[in-house]
């Protein structure tokens, strides 16, 4: 005989204040987080975190991220898989500098008055302060990391590795320096890669200019001018020639000649160029190389002067006529406007709109800068990581990324890896002052080992943050050293990221791994889309629309934040929330709790009894197939990455068929039977709720842990006893033997029996607690036979004072209305519990209103100017109301018709 229960208590309210930091503690404490090494053959997965940037504040964005990589590290870990995820933190080297700078600014100074040395020593002091709010942050959210493996983008390892890297690409041809045009942010003050800048439509001017042709002494001429359109004016002090295209007949006489460029006195030629639109503007291009890209090129093709004419603070430089020196490009615009208008030679502005860049970290206006800098050949290592995605080596959640992918690919540029900060992975690249030779190594170099002097000169230029974060995958787990956890872990299983960067790091993720390791970094590429506020737009401070997931945890608690992230995070589409959106995993975890504390404040006096497949009622066998089949779609949803299926399954099978429907239903049986009975009924119910909180664990870790760890010892079903900790117990697993479809069809008919019965007392208007007298029809054969065996069981649910079975839909009873299912016909009979007289004036009101729907409709859809520019999907959304309305004037004419 098994030991007899008492009642387990539960907090009357769910307060995960409670249990959340603790519990977290206990987990990380009992190293549940480390994976748990297999020599069986189990599969592993492997996740390393995307690091979210030192000095950064986790945002609702990183909340979904971090969510949803904890939710499926946690089901491959309850899987049996041997899970790792990796966590760590990227140094962020202009965000982080920017940080330190503005910091010194309000104390009146700069990165050079403290020195290089001093700079970077305060930069690590906010490096470390900022570091523990983010891990404080992620305990918060519950991620499940083992944090035995943290790593940093800037610790020794990882340096080793970024250096490393640099120095073989180096040798191996793929890393080059030179005079290149970049994009130049004048307030960071350094060069950006072509994907860190954000191109924006912004308000701006075409400007008309003429420019002299210039005599045989250069002299301009009083006459004879080519008009260009610039929208960025000022450049013309760099200009060095103006381009037409070799077969406009408008120009072809002036090719070779000379124009004397405004504001300088310089002559410049007129050069033929295929890469001018004759058909666009005037058909004559101002050419300034170290200013525009294209111009570079077409500068490059006639050999023409390259003129720097901006200072790296983004003023004009000493290569302007002198009145100009120093002016910021806004200031210097005005000015060039305000002296060509003077010399008569400026004829209009245009307002347009047009794309400008932006520095994706401050947001200052993006110059095209001509310096030298530091470039990875990026097309050879394209290849192989196009050629792999080719050969299936990678897949895609959701497949649609696949094109983007590709299409970068097949169009990548030279990846400009230099920055002009301090803050970063130093370049490992030394230069004699004595010898003028270059040295390129892994270790520091103290002497030149072309001409053994010790005046050397490390480069001043740090690499771009992407330049270490691209190695992640396989440098956390200490590449290039061959470390246990490189050979065990590597490569990855999947990497969890926002779509936007795909090419920030996914895709150099993939071609840096291709080119050191020899295989891709991960198999899995899991591309979300981005939280945005109800109105579709995307949080910011600006809009002051952000949302803190702190301030969520707060009110909520994290398994409120992770459900309602989960439930609503479909493949390829944003997510729109605000406050109240996390209410919704508020009243889950809330019902779950309650549902909990029912049970175990009913066990006083029971005992847990093996209970055997011929033993349990067809409600139980209902129940076991209906967790069998949601078992068997959330596992497949996992898979998939398809979260809110995950979410979804698993809400609808605890909410809807455990409580609603399985536990009101055993409160009659436990009414009526004997301790026997009233025993099996609480080992089957312990059973199915230790299965559920394994089931709804991975998305609501912390509440379903609470409550497990209270559940008596031996309550798992074809378990001795329960798992010590739910984290590291088994996910549920689809069974065969649980299939059970003739219980699941009657028991689904029962419940569209009560669904309707219900609606159709809704629609009445009928007080919900009035206990009604019903007929039922139901047809011989039909699942919904099982009416017949479960009377009680339909009344309970239902709210019923009575039920009639009749032979035949003509035998309904008189003075009954009545509504139609899959086998069965249902009745409710208005006798004087009901006001037959209010039900007819409510059921005419609605048929009049829906009549006026159905002329207003009708109209509306016969108006061709509406059918026809309406967007499709409108005008579809129209008739389906007018199909809708014409079936309510059925139902309430029927009702009607009923009440005569």
């Amino acid at each position: 005989m098994e030991d007899i229960l008492h009642t387990i208590e539960l907090e009357k309210a769910y307060n995960p204040k409670d249990f959340e930091d603790r519990i977290y503690a206990d987990w990380e404490k009992q190293g549940c987080f480390k994976p748990v090494k297999k020599t069986d053959g189990t599969g592993r997965y492997v996740v390393a975190i995307p690091p979210p940037n030192v000095t950064g504040v986790l945002h609702m964005g990183h909340g979904l991220n971090n969510v949803l990589q904890d939710v499926v590290v946690r089901y491959h870990r309850m899987k049996g898989d041997e899970t790792l995820w990796i966590p760590g933190t990227d140094h962020a080297g202009i965000a982080t500098q920017n940080v330190v700078e503005r910091q010194l600014k309000a104390e009146g100074k700069t990165r050079h008055d403290l020195g290089r040395e001093a700079f970077l020593k305060r930069t690590w002091e906010v490096k470390e302060k900022h570091h523990s709010i983010i891990t404080n942050q992620l305990r918060k959210i519950g991620a499940s990391v083992d944090w035995s493996r943290e790593r940093f983008t800037m610790d020794e390892g990882l340096s080793y590795a970024v250096r490393t890297v640099f120095v073989t690409l180096y040798e191996r041809g793929l890393i080059y320096r030179g005079n290149y045009l970049v994009n130049w942010c004048p307030s960071c003050g350094t060069a950006l890669a072509d994907d860190e800048v954000d191109h924006e439509e912004t308000k701006g001017g075409m400007y008309h200019i003429l420019y002299p042709l210039a005599d045989e002494n250069g002299a301009p001429s009083a006459s004879e001018y080519i008009e260009i359109a610039t929208t960025r004016p000022e450049t013309l002090l760099g200009d060095t020639a103006v381009a037409v295209h070799p077969d406009d007949p408008r120009y072809t006489h002036l090719i070779g000649k000379k124009l004397v460029l405004p504001l300088t006195g310089r002559c410049i030629p007129i050069v033929a160029d295929s890469y001018v639109d004759k058909e666009f503007g005037t058909g004559a291009v101002k050419i300034t190389p170290a200013h525009d890209p294209n111009d570079w090129e077409v500068g490059k093709r006639h050999n023409l002067e390259v003129i720097n004419i901006l200072n790296p603070d983004g003023t004009l430089n000493a290569a302007v006529p002198e009145k100009y020196r120093g002016m910021t490009v806004k200031a210097a615009r005005e000015a060039v406007i305000a002296d060509l208008e003077a010399m008569g030679l400026f004829k209009e502005k245009e307002n347009i709109k047009h794309a400008v860049g932006h520095c994706y970290r401050c947001h200052s206006v993006v110059e095209p800068y001509l310096s030298e800098q530091w470039f990875v050949k990026m097309k050879p290592l394209a290849d192989k990581a196009l050629a792999a995605w080719k050969k299936g080596e990678l897949v895609f959640y959701p497949q649609k990324w696949e094109n983007t992918y590709s299409h970068w690919m097949e169009n990548i540029r030279d990846w400009c890896i230099s920055r002009q900060l301090w803050w970063g992975h130093r370049i490992p690249v030394w230069y004699c002052k004595d010898c003028g030779k270059m040295t390129v190594s892994v270790e520091d170099v103290t002497e030149c080992p072309h001409c053994k002097s010790a005046a050397l000169k490390q480069d001043s230029d740090v690499l771009d943050t992407w330049f270490s974060s691209w190695l992640w995958p396989f440098s956390t787990l200490g590449w290039p050293e061959k470390t246990e956890d490189l050979q065990r872990y590597y490569p990855t299983s999947a990497v969890i990221t926002a779509h936007d960067i795909i090419f920030f790091w996914v895709a150099r993720m993939i071609m840096a791994a291709l080119e050191f390791t020899g295989t891709v970094p991960f198999r899995d590429v899991y591309l979300h889309d981005l939280v945005r506020d109800k109105q579709g737009r995307k949080m910011s401070k600006s809009l002051g629309n952000g949302i803190d997931p702190l301030n969520i945890i707060d009110e909520y608690g994290a398994d409120a934040l992770k459900f309602t992230l989960t439930f609503m995070c479909t493949q390829g589409q944003d997510i729109l929330i605000d406050n109240e959106s996390f209410k919704l995993g508020s009243r889950f975890a809330n019902k779950i709790w309650n549902a909990s504390r029912y049970i175990l404040g009913n066990l006083e006096g029971r005992r847990i009894v093996p209970v055997s497949a011929s033993e349990l009622t067809e409600l139980d066998r209902w129940i076991y197939h209906t967790l069998n089949e949601t078992v068997k779609n959330v596992r497949a949803a996992f898979e998939g990455y398809r979260y809110n299926e995950v979410g979804h399954g698993i809400y609808e099978f605890f909410w809807n068929n455990f409580c609603d429907w399985y536990v009101e239903g055993t409160k009659l049986s436990y009414k009526s039977g004997d301790d026997a009975e009233k025993d099996r009924i609480t080992s089957v119910l312990l059973a199915v709720l230790e299965e559920s909180l394994r089931l709804l664990h991975p998305v609501l870790p912390f509440v379903t842990e609470e409550i497990y760890r209270k559940l008596p010892e031996h309550c798992a079903a074809g378990a001795s006893h329960r798992a010590e900790a739910l984290i590291t117990a088994d996910y549920p697993v689809y069974c065969e033997e649980r299939i059970d479809t003739v219980a699941a069809a009657r028991f689904t008919a029962l419940q569209n029996i009560v669904r309707l019965i219900r609606a159709l007392r809704a629609e009445c208007g009928i007080d919900p607690q009035l206990k009604l007298h019903i007929a039922l029809y139901i047809e011989a054969g039909s699942p919904a036979a099982a009416a017949f065996e479960n009377i009680d069981l339909i009344k309970l649910l239902a709210g019923l004072a009575d039920i009639a079975f009749i032979e035949t839909p003509a035998a309904k009873p008189a003075n009954s209305i009545g509504t139609v299912g899959a086998g069965f016909e249902a009745f409710i009979i208005t006798g004087t519990e009901v006001d037959r007289s209010q039900l007819a004036a409510r059921f005419t009101k609605e048929l009049e209103k829906e009549k006026q729907a159905v002329s207003r409709l009708t109209a509306k859809l016969s108006n061709a100017n509406f059918t026809d520019h309406a967007p499709a999907e409108v005008v579809e959304g129209e008739r389906e109301k007018l199909r809708q309305a014409e079936r309510l004037i059925e139902k309430f004419t029927l009702y009607l018709h009923d009440l005569v």
